[in-house]
This record gives structure tokens, sequence and C-alpha cells, in this order.
């Protein structure tokens, strides 16, 4: 039933489905570009067009009641921002005991123009030793959907030429806000060793 919603909301706003689901029940979904409010309620759209229960991280002050039940009905998980803690320890974990998991990341980490995504993501995935997949909204072809799963390497140079291929010619709803598809720890690899 909400697969059938969902795709035909999609149709009715003139989106189309891109690309297969992804074949694999643990992984981390890159949610990107990410330029406008729209991102987040259009992908847990798309996400339920492909049948995929989506997790996703936000600050704790979202879910106190009643919007807390409505957050957590949605795939919400609550991030106590102001603790030290480390949250990618925490989503790794969270990988080793949530079954099927599939954590969304909006990998800019802000709807204003970033000159770098933010890197949890990336060593969310090494650690956990899971998938990352990418899916994208392509505002300008009214496409979105997924690219194909792929395994972080050492090589974090060509892991990321990898994403920069996927997203290459996409456009977010506001295309001046999508920067740069790279991370800061790019520009301390190593040219000779491993990246």
């Amino acid at each position: 039933m909400k697969k059938s919603l969902a795709r035909w909301l999609l149709q009715f706003t003139g989106w189309q489905l891109i690309g297969a689901r992804p074949n694999c029940d643990h992984y981390v979904l890159i949610a990107a570009p990410h330029t406008s409010n729209w991102d987040f309620p259009l992908m847990l759209i798309f996400a339920a067009a492909f049948d995929i229960k989506v997790t996703w991280m936000a600050k704790h002050s979202l879910f106190y009641p009643p919007m807390g039940w409505i957050m957590r009905a949605l795939g919400g998980m609550p991030v106590v921002r102001y603790r030290n803690q480390n949250v990618v320890s925490a989503m790794v974990a969270a990988f080793d005991t949530v079954p099927h998991l599939v954590l969304m990341v909006p990998t800019e980490g802000t709807r204003e123009k970033s000159e770098y995504w933010k890197s949890g993501f990336y060593h969310i995935a090494r650690q956990a030793n899971v998938s990352i997949v990418p899916s994208f909204l392509d505002y300008k072809r009214k496409q979105g959907g997924f690219g194909a799963a792929f395994t972080a390497t050492d090589n974090i140079r060509a892991d990321m030429q990898y994403l920069r291929e996927v997203y290459r010619g996409m456009d977010g709803k506001f295309p001046q806000n999508f920067g740069p598809i790279k991370l800061k720890e790019e520009d301390n690899a190593s040219d000779t060793g491993p990246q």
C-alpha cells in the first residue's frame, strides 16, 4: 500500500524512478544533492517507492512528544549533539545490532554550499564493513534513484572519484548550493601510499 501510494505520488508530481532497489540489507545511503528542505520528504517518498525502510539521524530535541512519535515512525534516530560522544562509533554499533539497517546520511550536512562533504558516512561504512549506496534527486530532470553500491577501500580519492562520476551533471533544487564532492581527508591523502 505504502509503495503503491509513493509511486503514485511521484508519477503525479512528474518524478521518474531511476535504477533498481539496492541488492543488500545493510548499507549507508548517501542522500545528495541536499540543497532544499524538500529533499528530505522527497527522499522518504522515493525510499517507500522502492520499498526501503530508511533510518536517519537528527538532533534529539526533535524527538520529544508528540512530534517524536512521528519522527520515529518515519525512521528517525535521535542524536545528542552536545554530549561528548562518537556518532560514528554509535552508528557502527547500530549496524551490529539492528537487522536490515539502511542509514540515510545527507553527506553535505547543510543545505548551504559547502567546500567539503562530511566524512561520517565514509567512516561509518568502513568501520561497520557495509556498502555505500549513492542515492540522488536530480531536480533538473525530475529523476531520483540509486547508483551502484560499492565498498569503501584504502584509496579514498578513488572512492570519491566514483561518487563524483555518479553525481556528475545532477542538480539539486538550488544548484548553486551543491558544492564540490570532496572530503577534507583527500587533501591529506598520500600520493605515494594507500589513500
